[in-house]
């Protein structure tokens, strides 16, 4: 079983999950897989998530994968406090 840190969040009247994880082999498939694996785990766990996204470490800097308005709002905002942690 692993677990993972994520800040759940509302932005803009919107709940959203950032989840502080990245795939093993870095592609945009496997990220997607991981996105997907994550936020139903989320939402089994009680949370409610309407965007997602996942938040990692590439090239020295913080990126971001998922939906692509939240990207781009993470992009200028930066990853936002940690407030859950859930296994799976």
């Amino acid at each position: 079983m692993s677990s993972v840190e994520l800040s759940h969040v509302n932005i803009q009247g919107v709940n959203c999950a950032v989840f502080a994880a990245d795939s093993i082999n870095h592609s945009s498939s496997g990220r997607s897989g991981l996105l997907r694996e994550l936020t139903i785990e989320a939402r089994r766990s009680g949370l409610a998530v309407e965007k997602s996204a996942l938040a990692y470490t590439e090239f020295g800097s913080v990126s971001f994968y998922g939906t692509p308005d939240l990207v781009r709002y993470l992009a200028s905002a930066g990853m936002p406090r940690i407030t859950h942690r859930i296994s799976f």
